[in-house]
């Protein structure tokens, strides 16, 4: 690529877009390939233990496919093309990408995830017992905890997260939110098993990838994407494709995807917006400083945060709508009704956010919404009517 051209400026408005339409946002939801498109599309789908209306992976495909149901998102994720691993946090990654995670394999093979150790005979026992009974969680392998505080795991939990990070075993499935084990050589093709990228390939590849899905990205935002060092974004970022730009507003060097690039200058990145609400874990938002930058729109996850400081609540899930964040909500259930404990929006959010709510209540199979607390108050009522 010639990177003697003059640097492209972007508008705010067109870095929006752009990172819309990386993310799966932007014209009609692209049904194509179901999930396991959307998930090769993103590259990296978080999974976290919290469930309000659903566990944040299937928020995330709900998102963008609409009322994808729960065997489907199941089945795309756990079904063999795919493998959970330590990408943004963890994620669960199309199984293509396996050789690309070989330097942070390497790296956990001496370190391991949490600096946990365990005696040589527990990882033996797990490999053994693995290839002997076939996939199995911690509780079958012998026991999760040890009866201490939360990280106090048995020798063999700690076998098996290593061997996990280490690339020698891998979770097969989440079962009540328990990984089941199995060995790698039986679950990752043999091809990309046996590929072992350059430390520097994988970062190029990562980067490249990360830029693809993102749109439009500084340094920062190309190492959240997979947690990557700064450093190693900076020395590969050049020998990949994407194409510098400069965003109005924006004060750090910024990378596009060239071919989204190409087609916001046909004048191909318009269509219909999707209206829905977002996980805070989702990889549009997930990068609180880039949310900001991008959006315009503060948000923080508060289920860490003691009650009384809160100010959006448990799990607010903010509000997409016409391509901006311009609401969030608090939600929960209460048998068959979807409750929007409270919400935080302006008056042209109003429509938006009913028709969000109502379409998530419907996806959950609640017949109702209830609304409790809502900022402004004086927005109270309009909601409450335009969700009847």
């Amino acid at each position: 690529m010639d990177r003697a051209r003059p640097v492209e400026t972007l508008s705010s408005a067109e870095a929006r877009r752009l990172a819309l339409a990386a993310q799966g946002f932007l014209g009609a939801p692209d049904r194509r390939g179901g999930v396991a498109a959307m998930l090769r599309r993103l590259g990296a789908v978080q999974l976290d233990t919290i469930s309000v209306l659903a566990r944040s992976h299937e928020l995330t495909a709900y998102a963008r496919l609409g009322a994808v149901g729960r065997a489907a998102v199941e089945a795309a994720y756990w079904g063999g093309d795919a493998f959970e691993y330590w990408a943004h946090a963890a994620c669960v990654v199309p199984m293509e990408e396996w050789p690309w995670f070989a330097f942070r394999r390497l790296k956990y093979r001496d370190d391991g995830v949490w600096n946990h150790r365990a005696p040589k005979e527990a990882f033996d026992e797990v490999r053994l017992r693995l290839a002997a009974e076939g996939p199995l969680t911690a509780s079958q392998l012998g026991g999760a905890k040890g009866g201490g505080p939360w990280w106090d795991w048995t020798p063999l939990k700690v076998a098996a997260e290593r061997m996990l990070s280490a690339g020698e075993i891998v979770c097969v499935e989440r079962r009540g939110w328990k990984r089941i084990y199995d060995l790698a050589e039986r679950v990752v093709p043999a091809s990309l098993l046996a590929s072992e990228p350059s430390p520097e390939d994988c970062h190029r590849h990562l980067v490249q990838r990360a830029g693809r899905q993102l749109g439009v990205a500084t340094r920062g935002d190309l190492a959240d994407y997979y947690r990557l060092h700064l450093a190693a974004v900076e020395r590969v970022v050049a020998d990949t494709d994407l194409v510098p730009v400069r965003v109005q507003g924006w004060k750090d060097q910024a990378w596009a995807d060239p071919m989204l690039l190409e087609h916001l200058a046909a004048g191909q990145l318009r269509g219909r917006h999707r209206t829905t609400l977002l996980s805070p874990f989702d990889s549009l938002v997930w990068h609180r400083d880039r949310t900001e930058r991008v959006f315009g729109f503060v948000h923080r996850l508060e289920a860490y945060v003691p009650a009384p400081k809160r100010v959006h609540g448990y799990f607010a899930m903010p509000l997409l709508a016409g391509g901006r964040l311009v609401g969030r909500v608090d939600p929960g259930r209460s048998g068959r009704t979807l409750v929007a404990k409270q919400v935080t929006l302006t008056a042209a959010a109003v429509e938006p956010m009913a028709a969000a709510l109502r379409e998530a209540a419907t996806w959950v199979a609640c017949d109702n919404v209830s609304v409790a607390r809502v900022e402004p108050p004086a927005l109270a009522e309009p909601l409450r009517a335009a969700l009847s």
